[in-house]
């Protein structure tokens, strides 16, 4: 059985040899190629290599090597037609009908690619020319040399409407031929077919083959309209399966590592002129399928860059949806995009290549870009409006069909997320001005700030009141203070457990000198004209009024709570680097745990902080029909 060349090219493109070969190889990731054990003869070093570029086996240990084709005959014992069929079937490509018109088509087909070859030199012809000096000056002035018009075979195409259909008919070449590739414009309202592109420079587009399929053609005037102009859909140019330069960045591709992908032509000519072989352009804006996979072929994380501007960043984000479900384990992409409104080769022509470089070494994650995407202008300060934006990220990580993929997007998703709607909640802690009503309207924290500010206050209520230190000790033990605030409360606690009945006069005689510093400055000690406590007084005022003891035990208990959330904040924040790493699933559930937990701390502080506001309001009231206000100071 004959299957046409076009056919088993397809299936090349569809299949690529890692993922054939790793149907019966375990590979893992060696550099720009993959390795493993050798599928023909036991062994216990991998000397086995694919290449995806190259798309090419080679095993080491027994000499063996080939394509998809080879592979499949080599450990299934199958013919060529039958490797192709199952193949076929793996890519979901129906095989060609080998008729006699097949055969005919595929003849014909060999004809057009004849008549694109005349064509292509027709234009070179023209350009070197005297009708071309218009569009060398063009050229010059877009910083393209001789040498590259050469390389990338650029031509003009005189204004007249009939230049082309004379030179290939000269030569031959029917009407019809001509109409079908394009080159010419018919109609039923047309009755003389003319030359499509006109008074443009040309540059002519490939296949992965190296073989001229159409062309691109770019208008010399600036009220000419469309300023670029592509050849239509033939039986020999398809847009959505065509990546402009492949040809000649498939090698350059392989040694880098990398290719660049542009939205345009004269960008690919600019980029590759400057040292940048690997570069490659779109047809269009939005990818295909098919020029997705044919840009893994040449690497496994293309850089795809974009302008900076709303279409550039419309058009990014539309290639991420096409992209999501064909993502697979060693197959991604990144995105760059250029800044200051330049195409590619105004900034390289303006600044050198290196600028140009560095706008690649500052491309993006695939997935920065949708999160980006998904949480601009997006407001999550609600619960329901956060439920709609996790709705919609884990609707769009769900078309990953890889489950691999999915599950790291997946971790990923949440663990933003978390951290997100995290923030947001500490932003609105800070609009609050403090973690409680109680906090702001009664205890004065300025110089501390309210993390060990209220830690001084617990520690200083815990020496004016010992009676109460046996009850809150568990607690207290949660807590991490600062340093010397730690070993304080360490002693102090010893204190409890050596003596018997603990009393404040025993706590300043029992505390060695060491402790001094610290003692004064939670509660302080009385001298001529101030109380033993006085310091503790000016931190949380109300106690000088001896507020009933349940009072106080609650208002520590409050403390208790505030102190602990900020230690679940550290505890969150390393959580969320952990998560980040390899292998942070554990990590990752813990975090999402640990935000959850904290939302329900923080609003029952609130709460709480609200009641014994209340309450301290009353007490002042009873003490004082008219008090004095107090200075708040958060």
């Amino acid at each position: 059985m004959r299957f046409p060349p076009s056919f088993l090219d397809e299936l090349k493109a569809r299949l690529p040899i890692s993922d054939v070969v790793g149907r019966r190889v375990k590979l893992k990731r060696a550099g720009r190629e993959w390795k493993g054990l050798s599928p023909f003869q036991q062994e216990k070093t991998p000397s086995f290599t694919v290449n995806d570029q190259k798309q090419f086996y080679h095993d080491f240990s027994t000499g063996k090597h080939g394509n998809i084709f080879d592979f499949v005959m080599e450990t299934e014992g199958v013919s060529f037609p039958e490797a192709v069929e199952r193949l076929a079937g793996l890519a979901g490509l129906p095989l060609p009908r080998t008729s006699r018109e097949e055969e005919q088509r595929e003849h014909r087909q060999k004809s057009l690619f004849d008549v694109m070859e005349l064509a292509t030199k027709y234009f070179e012809q023209n350009l070197a020319s005297n009708l071309g000096a218009q569009a060398r000056g063009y050229l010059s002035d877009r910083g393209i040399v001789p040498s590259t018009n050469v390389e990338f075979r650029l031509g003009y195409a005189p204004a007249s409407r009939y230049g082309l259909k004379e030179f290939l008919g000269s030569k031959g070449v029917s009407v019809a031929d001509m109409i079908e590739t394009g080159l010419l414009i018919a109609g039923d309202d047309i009755p003389v077919p003319y030359d499509r592109f006109r008074d443009r420079v040309i540059i002519p587009i490939h296949d992965q083959r190296g073989r001229v399929v159409g062309f691109g053609g770019r208008a010399l005037k600036s009220d000419v309209q469309p300023k670029y102009l592509n050849s239509p859909e033939t039986s020999i140019f398809h847009k959505g399966s065509v990546v402009f330069n492949f040809h000649r960045a498939r090698e350059p591709a392989h040694k880098a590592g990398s290719v660049v992908a542009v939205e345009g032509y004269m960008d690919a000519i600019a980029i590759s002129q400057a040292g940048i072989k690997s570069v490659v352009a779109t047809m269009g804006t939005a990818f295909t399928e098919e020029q997705i996979a044919t840009l893994w072929r040449l690497s496994p994380e293309p850089v795809i860059c974009f302008d900076s501007d709303r279409a550039g960043v419309a058009a990014a984000h539309r290639s991420i949806d096409r992209i999501l479900p064909l993502l697979t384990v060693g197959r991604a992409f990144r995105f760059a995009f250029m800044t200051e409104q330049k195409d590619p080769d105004d900034l390289i022509r303006e600044k050198g290549v290196e600028a140009f470089k560095s706008v690649l070494a500052g491309s993006l994650p695939m997935w920065d870009v949708l999160w980006e995407r998904e949480i601009a202008g997006t407001d999550v300060r609600t619960p329901d409006k956060q439920a709609a934006l996790e709705q919609k990220l884990y609707g769009l990580v769900r078309t990953i069909k890889d489950p691999n993929v999915h599950k790291a997007y997946f971790r990923t998703c949440r663990m933003q997320l978390a951290s997100l709607f995290w923030q947001i909640g500490r932003g609105k802690a800070s609009k609050d001005d403090g973690p409680s009503k109680l906090v702001r309207d009664r205890v004065k924290i300025s110089k501390d700030g309210p993390r060990y500010g209220l830690q001084r206050v617990l520690l200083g209520m815990l020496v004016h009141y010992p009676d109460l230190l046996d009850e809150k000790q568990d607690e207290v033990f949660r807590l991490q203070f600062a340093t010397e605030l730690q070993t304080f409360w360490e002693a102090l606690h010893q204190l409890l457990i050596d003596e018997e009945q603990l009393t404040v006069q025993l706590i300043y005689r029992r505390l060695g000198p060491s402790f001094y510093e610290t003692l004064e400055s939670i509660h302080g000690d009385e001298a001529e004209g101030r109380p033993r406590g006085y310091r503790l007084f000016r931190r949380f005022p109300i106690l000088k009024k001896d507020p009933p003891r349940d009072f106080i035990s609650r208002c520590m208990d409050h403390f208790i709570r505030i102190i602990h959330l900020h230690q679940m904040d550290d505890d969150i924040a390393r959580v969320q680097f952990e998560a980040g790493q390899p292998g942070g699933d554990g990590a990752m559930e813990q975090l999402v745990n640990l935000v959850n937990v904290r939302h329900e701390t923080h609003a029952e502080i609130q709460a709480e902080g609200l009641i014994l506001a209340e309450e301290a309001n009353v007490l002042t009231r009873i003490w004082s029909p008219e008090p004095a206000s107090l200075q708040v100071s958060a």
